[in-house]
């Protein structure tokens, strides 16, 4: 009987506390609509009850403290925090709430006592230091906090075990080289927080001191005390990636590679980071690298060779200053690649990149169609890539006077990849054919389908192309002034700038008001563009500003302007001034939301 009365009376304990329990839980949702709808008068009287009953539990205290705050009651605040304090002595952090209120009654003294006491009470608790540090945090007390935290590392006997939180609160006192020096000791401490702690380096870093040097100085300092060490110099080198100094990059990357014996792996990355930044002299150091260091053991080996003679193509491209030597020398390595690897289906890249060099840059057309003929015949050849060598080889008949054969690879293609990009491609390039030769109704039906093509890029020309036609065609008597501006542009695809530049001259003595004048000063300056002749573009581009305010092409022509003056010129202020016109007086441009992104990132705004 005694058992069953026993296990009576705890089965009604139970229910009773499960009772009182909800009952406390659906006060608390009351006392909080409260709170959340700022009646904090009905909130404190709420939470007074509830905290009352058990002053320990920290979140009817915290409640009933803001609630009272927010009243001013500050003399019933004093009283409650210090019945709080008896209750829970050891939660220290509630002597910084007792401090903070003092404070608010202009008790500085006393308010002080309470933070000093808070201090000298720490107990050797990794919960109640963190705790108290983010109290003192709260109010801004961050010479306490820092206190906390070092008379915590004593307690618990371990060094830097609160330099994370420590770096927290120097980025809060904008203490640049003490933030950095914590969070390189929380680093070492626990490496895992790498990508935390390079957020907050290149967040704040840059923001107190508008450089990485103070962190560079500390990672040297570092190195020096710690020779054989990786994780300085691998932060070392995340630092020179953000400041795009690649070649510094490589100098550490390449000590890592041989201290760590690596395969080049870590180089050939850098490599790839560089040439998306277009820094190709530092990717070309990376490859020469791989292929003069490691060797043809390496696994990266061939697709360096075959990487470095494609950035030294795209520098030629880019219209980098390059000799006439230099494209020889060039020809040659593309020749020694072949020669070594040979003509296969693994070489095509090679073969096609070999071509545009020989076409655009060694003017030797025979050759370069040679080339394409070659790779074409090789047998089982990849569809898509297959079809892109027709093309480029219909280019390059197109640049030898050629239409014909020209017309017929395109047609090719076009049947065979119907509804593929490249054969929309291959139709646009037979529309600008047919552009080329006068044939401009024929043109502009190709180019209307087109217009809907799933390629952005093949949309946006026929688009451009589409237009230009419409504005154009019928605004003489007939299409002579159009024959003799689509003859200058197929010249100008053809590389033969000088007849080219002929015809449109002799185009605006003859046809002076037809209105072809901005189309053939925006054709030259792109040209000048390509021989890195920007004084001759920007003579250009200004007049289609001035003599053609009201023309499709004054935008692209501002836009153009402000890329020179950004990137060539390195004139900020120039550049910032012509996007800002493009923001200002063409709010509808398709150049609005790249020239808002370039004016914010010149500004300084981080985007």
């Amino acid at each position: 009987m005694l058992k069953y009365l026993s296990l009576i009376i705890i089965i009604f304990s139970v229910v009773q506390i499960n009772a009182q329990g909800n009952a406390d839980a659906q006060k608390a949702r009351l006392c909080n609509e409260y709170y959340n709808n700022g009646e904090f008068q009905k909130a404190a009287e709420c939470f007074k009850d509830l905290h009352e009953k058990d002053r320990i539990q920290d979140f009817y205290y915290q409640k009933y403290l803001e609630c009272l705050l927010e009243l001013q009651q500050f003399d019933d605040a004093d009283k409650m925090i210090r019945k709080a304090i008896k209750a829970a002595p050891d939660k220290v952090e509630r002597y910084v709430h007792l401090g903070s209120t003092l404070e608010k009654m202009r008790k500085t003294a006393e308010a002080k006592e309470q933070f000093d006491k808070a201090v000298k009470l720490l107990p050797a608790s990794q919960v109640q230091i963190s705790s108290l540090a983010t109290a003192f945090s709260n109010i801004k007390k961050f010479d306490y906090a820092l206190q906390t935290f070092e008379k915590g590392e004593k307690l618990l006997k371990e060094k830097s075990i609160f330099a994370y939180e420590m770096a927290g609160i120097y980025r809060d006192k904008a203490d640049a080289a003490k933030m950095t020096e914590c969070y390189l000791n929380a680093l070492e401490l626990m490496p895992t927080r790498l990508t935390n702690i390079q957020a907050y380096l290149q967040r704040y870093l840059p923001e107190m001191t508008g450089s990485y040097d103070e962190l560079k100085k500390q990672l040297y300092a570092r190195m020096q005390k710690d020779p054989a060490g990786t994780l300085y110099p691998e932060l070392l080198v995340w630092v020179y990636i953000l400041e795009n100094d690649f070649e510094s990059a490589l100098t550490q990357s390449k000590a890592l590679d041989k201290r760590l014996d690596e395969n080049g792996t870590r180089i050939f990355k850098l490599a790839q980071m560089a040439l998306n930044e277009k820094q190709f002299d530092a990717a070309i150091l990376c490859f020469e690298y791989i292929i003069k260091e490691k060797g043809k053991s390496c696994y990266y080996y061939i697709e360096s060779k075959q990487l470095l003679l494609a950035t030294r193509l795209n520098m030629l491209t880019a219209g980098f200053n390059h000799t006439k030597d230099e494209i020889k020398l060039l020809e040659t390595e593309y020749e020694s690649f072949l020669e070594e690897f040979g003509k296969s289906k693994r070489t095509a890249a090679i073969m096609q990149e070999f071509a545009q060099l020989e076409a655009f840059f060694l003017n030797n057309i025979p050759k370069s169609i040679k080339i394409m003929e070659e790779l074409i015949a090789i047998p089982m050849l990849d569809r898509n890539l297959l079809a892109d060598a027709k093309i480029k080889l219909g280019d390059f008949y197109l640049m030898s006077g050629e239409i014909w054969e020209a017309s017929l690879l395109y047609s090719q293609v076009d049947k065979d990849m119907k509804d593929a990009p490249l054969g929309e491609m291959a139709r646009y390039k037979n529309a600008k054919l047919s552009y080329y030769k006068g044939d401009f109704e024929w043109a502009q039906d190709q180019l209307d389908v087109l217009k809907g093509s799933t390629s952005e890029l093949i949309s946006n020309d026929a688009i451009d192309v589409s237009v230009f036609i419409m504005e154009h065609l019928n605004l003489d008597t007939g299409t002579t002034s159009m024959r003799y501006y689509a003859e200058a542009d197929l010249l100008l695809f053809q590389n033969r700038f000088d007849e080219a530049f002929e015809k449109m001259d002799s185009l605006l003595v003859k046809f002076p008001t037809h209105g072809l004048g901005d189309d053939v000063y925006m054709a030259k300056a792109k040209i000048f563009i390509k021989k890195r002749q920007f004084d001759k573009a920007l003579e250009l581009l200004v007049k289609i500003t001035s003599e053609y305010k009201d023309g499709i092409l004054t935008d692209n022509a501002l836009f153009k302007m402000a890329e020179i003056h950004e990137i060539e010129l390195k004139d900020k202020t120039k550049a910032m001034e012509l996007y800002e016109k493009i923001l200002m007086d063409f709010s509808g441009s398709t150049f609005t939301v790249e020239a808002r992104k370039r004016f914010r990132k010149l500004r300084g705004d981080g985007v």
